[in-house]
């Protein structure tokens, strides 16, 4: 069938902020005297807070995650988010989608805040059909909420989507949804990683997604 939308994740896939995250995540964890391994904490990124710090913290009740949720924001946006930049490609990405006829749709665990800026920053405005993050949602990656909430915006069949992530968090929420997912390798997860989550494809980057573009799963 057709592919009438993509649902693009956007930390790690359209804006490299994976690394910020890792540091923002390592202060928050720091202020309730505990530490993890860089590599530890980047293995959990593409996952929101009710995710991630269970994972790592599984003591914790919820008001404690939440709190430590907070903290994380809190440094990232004072301390990290004027450092993120797209990755090179990623507007033309999202232009030649839209110039295709599809419908373009961002789909993160970030808050709607965070999305909100990293709009602006990809200069998307006028591209965007549709968006959800983690305030639309109970849960976030890798459960499907925030894909089947952003196909339910689009109003199309599973099958007439396709969702582009960095995470195999990103790749299970889309087959928990029964969307299709291509990976990039731009979050810094190996290949085999985002293959064993089930992502149909493997790309560089965004740029190199939109240079195979015409040949790529999301020209169906």
């Amino acid at each position: 069938m057709t592919i009438k939308a993509i649902l693009f994740d956007i930390d790690g896939t359209l804006v490299d902020s994976n690394d910020q995250h890792v540091l923002a995540w390592e202060e928050a964890f720091r202020s309730i005297g505990r530490s993890f391994d860089r590599q530890v904490i980047h293995d959990q990124i593409g996952k929101g807070t009710d995710m991630l710090v269970p994972t790592l913290l599984p003591e914790l009740d919820a008001a404690a995650q939440t709190q430590l949720g907070e903290v994380h924001g809190t440094v990232f946006k004072q301390r990290y988010l004027d450092e993120v930049r797209p990755f090179p490609g990623a507007h033309d990405l999202l232009a030649a989608v839209h110039a295709a006829g599809q419908q373009v749709v961002l789909a993160s665990s970030a808050s709607q805040a965070e999305l909100e800026h990293y709009v602006a920053l990809l200069g998307a405005e006028a591209m965007v059909g549709a968006t959800t993050s983690s305030d639309d949602v109970e849960r976030t990656k890798p459960a499907p909420d925030i894909f089947a909430t952003a196909l339910k915006k689009t109003g199309l069949a599973p099958d007439q989507a396709l969702v582009v992530g960095d995470t195999p968090y990103d790749i299970e929420a889309a087959g928990k949804c029964g969307v299709a997912a291509v990976a990039v390798r731009s979050g810094k997860f190996d290949d085999a990683t985002l293959r064993r989550a089930g992502a149909i494809a493997v790309y560089d980057d965004a740029a190199a997604l939109l240079a195979d573009y015409a040949q790529s799963p999301l020209a169906g």
